[in-house]
């Protein structure tokens, strides 16, 4: 995919990326949608994961419109990170009224695994057929299970999150691997307050202007309300009060509770297929896949393992971040974001222009794609053809994916 440097140019009514696959292999994003993003143990505390996910396909069916039925879906692929194991993808699918013949597979690459679903249907696509994929992630954190290992007379031993790397190489806690990533890269506690602050205000200002309303899809909460909105942006956030919260995870740190993201429910997915198959859907546009890399870090700097997976890429479609439109950073913690966008050579300014998951809360398996609905949206809203846009998360164990995207008509 993407085998060629990426540019800015296109041919009438056609995407003009220098090293497209065949049209009929070439795959692209014509339709994106999410959930709101909503406090976990808040207000979708009693929706399990395939019960946030359904609406979201359902949506995205009639998105597509009369030209894709739900028997045509090829596959339904993805990521989950903290669920109940089995198989949500095909739970979601069948809860959401796609027929039993649509089959389901679920990613786990923990918080990348939205993305990493999405970039395993665009190689699905990649490989031929020109199959129609639903792809992306789901999290509830709320309903997540208790998990314990079994110890030697067979009583459960519970534990809070599963071991990434080897305790050789250190397998340090999420917000201790972000006091590690800011004090290795030199990114201080001014910079992750004024961060994430700013963060805050864009999600409020974007919520404000209507922004997120093409993307979100309400959902039924328990009590039959309809949650429409997401619950995290604060307004009430100022520098002063950013200043007061202390460092949680290390004496004399910088990472805080207000630098830090929180754990929300939520689900996003997309539809993928290929450039031949979205004109015969009726599609207009879309986000053609140019390029996806998954790079490996040292598990106690896991935060900027996303760097590594964008750097690699871009260099690979000799581009720079100078070439970059848009781009959309998964805000686990303000010092890994601003670390990674350092690496880069990436304004701050110029990323997450919507704001990110320090203020809309961070759903794991599912914010991943998160940033590829948030994308497409902005990329719609711009519409400049041939713009190149970046999505990237860092992920526990050491790890990065990101995805290089190009906006294109296909009248």
């Amino acid at each position: 995919m993407g085998g060629g440097p990426a540019s800015g140019g296109r041919a009438s009514g056609a995407p003009s990326f220098p090293g497209l696959l065949p049209e009929d292999r070439q795959p692209v994003i014509i339709a994106a949608r999410r959930t709101p993003l909503c406090r976990a143990n808040g207000t979708l505390k009693k929706l399990r994961s395939h019960e946030l996910l359904a609406p979201v396909l359902r949506t995205l069916l009639s998105d597509a419109g009369a030209g894709l039925t739900p028997d045509s879906v090829t596959d339904v692929v993805i990521g989950n990170a903290v669920g109940g194991g089995g198989n949500v993808a095909r739970l979601a699918a069948l809860e959401a009224g796609l027929p039993v013949t649509v089959p389901g597979v679920t990613v786990d690459r923990q918080c990348g695994s939205g993305l990493d679903a999405i970039v395993l249907a665009s190689r699905l696509v990649a490989a031929g057929g020109s199959g129609v994929y639903l792809a992306g992630g789901v999290e509830s954190i709320s309903t997540a299970p208790l998990r314990a290992h079994r110890n030697e007379d067979g009583s459960a031993d519970y534990y809070s999150r599963a071991q990434f790397a080897p305790l050789s190489l250190g397998d340090p806690d999420m917000g201790v691997a972000a006091e590690n990533v800011a004090a290795c890269y030199g990114i201080s506690r001014d910079r992750q307050d004024a961060f994430a602050l700013s963060s805050h205000r864009r999600a409020l200002a974007a919520a404000a202007a209507g922004r997120f309303d093409g993307e979100l899809v309400p959902v039924a909460a328990q009590s039959g309300a309809a949650v429409a909105a997401d619950d995290g942006p604060r307004p009430t956030l100022g520098p002063a009060l950013m200043a007061r919260f202390p460092p949680v995870f290390a004496a004399g740190g910088t990472v805080t509770a207000g630098n830090s993201c929180f754990d929300a429910d939520g689900a996003a997915a997309v539809i993928i297929t290929s450039v031949e198959r979205a004109r015969q859907l009726g599609a207009a546009d879309g986000l053609v896949m140019l390029g996806t890399d998954t790079a490996g870090v040292a598990p106690h700097l896991l935060g900027i393992g996303a760097a590594a997976a964008a750097g690699r890429l871009l260099a690979a479609h000799g581009l720079t971040s100078k070439d970059l439109g848009l781009v959309e950073f998964n805000e686990a913690f303000a010092s890994q974001t601003l670390a990674c966008l350092d690496q880069l050579g990436i304004d701050p300014e110029r990323a997450n222009l919507d704001g990110g998951a320090l203020a809309l809360g961070h759903a794991y398996g599912a914010s991943g794609a998160v940033l590829v609905t948030r994308l497409l949206a902005q990329a719609r809203r711009s519409r400049e053809p041939g713009q190149l846009a970046l999505a990237m998360i860092s992920i526990a164990g050491g790890m990065g994916t990101a995805a290089l995207l190009g906006y294109c008509s296909l009248g």
